[in-house]
């Protein structure tokens, strides 16, 4: 197809249109369709137009001109040739914003021949409610915040999306025929979750919370979505949101522990050790097999001093995933901790038979701690904090070459 087709075309949308009495609006029509249209000049026109006379016709073709320049974009890209997806975009949304306010003053009511109310122009919406899906169909929006995106602006990228997402919800395009072209399926989903993910970035909280928990009880992304709505809650403060998206995901999504830990942790920190316990006791119940949730009993009881508790949370965790670095860690943590304790009373004692007694012990509950820690880094070798125990007792026990060993990890 011609360019100069499309350009034809164009005009025969505008020739079914009002008969436009405006001066100002009559030359934006002239710039924007003429065979090489000025935008610029069209944009300069209508906005006289709109201070002379606001109507939802002059909106109308406010919103026309940027319409006009996403066309011709898309036709240069088909055509194989520079498009300014920018420029575009940046169309698209102007044209998008002047339509909404042509349809809004289209739909105020005044009395007919008859004294009934009816829309000031009946045919206004559904004229735009067509174009409006071009850019849906089209994908023009999305188009624009990938672009934005890629530019780090995330705000804009927000925007872009938005309006995409909530194109199929305005009232000029609730016709039949016209949701039938506007699906909500898995990629509508992809989109609205992008859309939230940049209101995320963009740290604009509320319009985060908006789409996310439209989204939280869905499949796409649902871990990551409600990991996020629960840290927007965090943002804003709202404690009992928070509290209400944790205590469903753990429910919801049991497998994953970063929600229970998540939920043990404001119980411990706000100094409900017990309820972090009693809940932990519940989700394994209904979760035996998960090892992560022995993992955090283990800590959890090694805290309050159970540590026969916790050493039987460990070896779970370590039934169910023998390969668990931070569980065989934790049984070694159990007794290189009573082994500092037994070095603290020692220091009271006065006695050197009694302390020399209390030493030998205490080593012994050191030298317990050491093959825990030696399996964890054989399982976990990257992790510092396992080597930087293991220096201190094989210092603490004259294994020289091995303290060396783990001096030389750390300085790597």
């Amino acid at each position: 197809m011609k360019k100069s087709l499309i350009l034809a075309a164009l005009v025969l949308i505008s020739a079914g249109c009002f008969a436009q009495k405006n001066p100002a609006t009559k030359k934006a029509k002239s710039y924007m369709l003429s065979e090489s249209p000025d935008f610029g000049a069209a944009r300069a026109s209508i906005a006289e137009a709109l201070e002379q006379e606001p109507t939802a016709e002059t909106y109308y073709w406010a919103g026309m001109i940027g319409y006009k320049e996403v066309m011709l974009q898309n036709y240069n890209q088909m055509m194989g040739q520079s498009a300014d997806v920018a420029a575009a975009g940046a169309a698209a949304e102007e044209s998008y914003e002047y339509w909404l306010k042509a349809d809004e003053l289209a739909q105020v009511p005044v009395l007919n021949k008859k004294g009934v109310e009816v829309p000031t122009d009946p045919k206004m919406r559904g004229k735009i409610a067509k174009m409006m899906l071009d850019y849906y169909k089209n994908q023009d929006l999305v188009k624009y915040g990938v672009h934005l995106n890629e530019s780090r602006d995330y705000a804009g990228a927000f925007k872009a999306f938005k309006m995409h997402v909530e194109m199929p919800d305005l009232p000029m395009m609730q016709d039949p025929k016209i949701q039938k072209e506007m699906p909500r399926d898995t990629t509508y989903i992809q989109y609205k979750y992008y859309a939230a993910i940049f209101a995320v970035q963009s740290e604009m909280h509320e319009d985060a919370i908006a789409l996310l928990e439209q989204l939280k009880d869905g499949e796409y992304e649902a871990i990551s979505t409600n990991q996020f709505l629960y840290q927007e809650y965090v943002n804003v403060k709202d404690t009992v949101k928070f509290l209400e998206t944790l205590q469903n995901a753990v429910v919801r999504f049991p497998q994953e522990p970063w929600f229970l830990q998540n939920l043990i942790n404001y119980y411990i920190f706000t100094g409900q050790e017990q309820t972090a316990i009693d809940y932990l006791a519940q989700a394994i119940e209904r979760e035996p097999n998960v090892a992560q949730y022995h993992l955090i009993k283990g800590n959890l009881d090694e805290n309050q001093g159970n540590y026969e508790a916790a050493l039987a949370d460990f070896d779970a965790a370590l039934a169910i995933d023998p390969k668990m670095a931070d569980a065989m860690a934790g049984k070694g943590r159990v007794y290189y901790n009573q082994a500092v304790k037994l070095n603290e009373a020692a220091a009271n004692i006065m006695d050197n038979k009694e302390y020399k007694k209390a030493l030998d012990e205490m080593n012994e509950v050191f030298r317990q701690s050491l093959p825990f820690f030696e399996k964890a880094h054989e399982m976990a070798p990257e992790e510092r904090s396992y080597i930087q125990t293991l220096k201190g007792l094989y210092y603490r026990f004259g294994m020289e070459d091995k303290e060396n060993e783990m001096k030389a990890l750390l300085e790597y």
